[in-house]
């Protein structure tokens, strides 16, 4: 499948942007609705603000004339002002801070707006000298006063990110974004920059706390769909297809052991829970025949429940044990180097692909998931040389030469090569025809027809992808967001995710595409509750943490909109 759920949404805009903004095909106007609101908002409104208000913060080209005892309170205040921001531009930031302190004195109570602006002034001067504990206490203040003013937000968020309390960094940040309708870049950028720590921050914690959750039957036969070279799964399948001699694993050994030979039955049953358990037995063995495939299988169930330092530890364990069998070896480096990737370890993670490649540079299995390692870290070049290494040395591995076909598109559409373009297409008509019975053909040549703007083709092969695997719970979640983005149908592709989780009730994107839609849609508190339900089932840390950048943008969105009072308009009968 594609790699683009871990990077942007339908929009090319990130996941958490687009909601944010109630944007896309969705919600177009949703942002110009919030913007009117915040506009005609009497803190807003020019006819109420006083001159001190609607100066810029740091405005230093007024004079600054000497208080007198023909002033009144607020115009005492001002002076006071006045002769700090020279200080200010001078870089006396301790002077500065003085007469911004007798500012603040001299204000009256009734003016709280001009009051709002002394305070900040005094954080922007604080800000300079580094001192993040008074930057928040002034911005604080100001917002007490003011809770609209954009500056005070800017600061306390920068405060506050410096001080590592993202939450309310990220909470200052949406209501900027709000109040300046999301089109300021800077801001945007700011908040993709808390989102991602913030959402590693809780990804981390919650990893630690994480139940292991055995994903669907239809999940793991993908997984090992994915590997043209697993030797334990490849000797299992061929077993079930009467192509092994059965003096290998006599029938009666396999009913009757509980370790190893058990826990192949079980693989070829489909009985995966059993699995770790029988591997566990034939461990406890020391001088077991079988712990290299033992703790080969085991290392694998214990990553698609999530467990990956487990994992990781049985993968070493492999690894380090002399003469191994290649094959074995092998898939224990690529399975560890991708652990690695999870845990953004890049340099662990290519070393040991190209240890595999060096080993066996005939599995085709290194390179296609090298290939994947490359295109995550944007070397979309060795990406590329990758699959076509997986393809040429297995021209009979659907899934690498489809994701071949799908990174050629993408690399030659960024380009504007349209022969290269054309060329590709080709080529995806070409894996449907040599492998019909592979699902990732049509769904991402769907994807691709979707990209050119054919929508009506796009659904035709969704719909073939349907034909050949009707309980694929994916196929219909890509379905709904096509049907969103062509028809804008919000009952059809909320049916269409329902349908999913009926098959599989532990599919991950389909609760995070409904939530999604959800907060598109303003069904903020609804929003929540299923990426609440994802996260828990996110095998990876880097996985929980794009579910959970998505998860912080919707709560404090909701903590914003319910602040300033804005009624969110159901968007989609609009």
């Amino acid at each position: 499948m594609a790699l683009s759920k871990y990077s942007v949404g339908e929009t090319g805009l990130p996941k958490w942007q687009v909601a944010l903004a109630l944007g896309g095909t969705l919600a177009a106007g949703a942002a110009l609705y919030y913007y009117c609101c915040l506009r005609h908002h009497p803190k807003d409104d020019p006819k109420t603000k006083t001159p001190a208000a609607a100066a810029h913060d740091d405005a230093l080209t007024r004079p600054s004339p000497t208080p007198s005892h023909n002033m009144t309170p607020l115009e005492k205040a001002q002076s006071f002002k006045n002769k700090g921001n020279k200080y200010f531009k001078g870089g006396k930031y301790a002077e500065a801070i003085k007469c911004y302190n007798e500012a603040i004195e001299a204000c009256p109570p009734e003016c709280p707006v001009d009051l709002s602006t002394f305070y900040q002034n005094r954080a922007a001067a604080y800000e300079q000298l580094k001192n993040w504990e008074c930057v928040l206490r002034d911005s604080t203040a100001a917002l007490e006063l003011n809770d609209r003013y954009v500056k005070a937000l800017q600061r306390r968020a920068k405060a506050c990110e410096v001080l590592k309390d993202l939450e309310q960094a990220l909470e200052d940040l949406t209501a900027v974004c709000i109040i300046e309708s999301f089109q300021n870049q800077a801001t945007l950028v700011n908040v993709d920059r808390v989102l991602k720590e913030l959402g590693r921050m809780h990804a981390k914690e919650a990893m630690e706390k994480r139940e292991p959750v055995m994903p669907s039957k239809h999940f793991i036969k993908t997984f090992f769909e994915s590997f043209a070279e697993d030797p334990i799964f490849n000797s299992v399948d061929k077993e079930k297809e009467g192509d092994v001699d059965e003096t290998e694993h006599p029938p009666e050994k396999n009913t009757s052991n509980n370790g190893y030979l058990k826990a192949r039955q079980h693989l070829q049953e489909a009985n995966y829970g059993e699995i770790i358990e029988c591997c566990q037995n034939e461990l406890a063995n020391p001088l077991t025949p079988h712990k290299v495939e033992s703790l080969l299988l085991r290392a694998t169930l214990y990553q698609l429940r999530g467990e990956s330092k487990r994992a990781m530890d049985d993968l070493t364990a492999l690894i380090s044990i002399e003469d191994s069998d290649l094959k074995m070896l092998v898939n224990a480096l690529v399975k560890r180097g991708s652990l690695y990737m999870q845990h953004e370890k890049v340099e662990d993670s290519l070393r040991d692909f190209d240890r595999a490649a060096l080993l066996d540079p005939t599995n085709s299995d290194v390179f296609h998931h090298r290939g994947q390692i490359h295109l995550l870290i944007g070397k979309v070049d060795a990406a590329m040389s990758d699959f076509k290494k997986a393809v040429d040395l297995n021209s009979n591995f659907p899934i690498a030469f489809v994701q071949r076909c799908y990174t050629d598109y993408r690399y030659a559409y960024q380009l504007g090569d349209k022969a290269k373009v054309e060329e590709v297409m080709k080529k995806f008509e070409e894996a449907i025809k040599n492998f019909p019975k592979c699902v990732e053909c049509y769904v991402l040549y769907a994807q691709v027809l979707c990209d050119q703007g054919e929508h009506e083709r796009a659904d035709s092969f969704y719909i073939k992808a349907l034909e050949v695997d009707p309980e694929n719970p994916t196929t219909l979640v890509h379905r709904a967001l096509l049907i969103l983005q062509w028809k804008g149908d919000l009952a059809q592709a909320r049916s269409y995710i329902t349908q999913a989780l009926e098959i599989d009730d532990k599919c991950e994107l389909a609760y995070e595409n409904l939530a999604t839609i959800e907060v598109q849609t303003g069904n903020l508190k609804r929003g929540v509750e299923l990426f609440d339900k994802a996260i828990p089932l996110a095998k990876t840390e880097m996985e929980m943490a794009h579910l959970f950048s998505l998860r912080d943008a919707a709560v404090a969105q909701l903590k914003i909109v319910e602040k300033m009072g804005i009624n969110i308009p159901n968007l989609g009968s609009l």
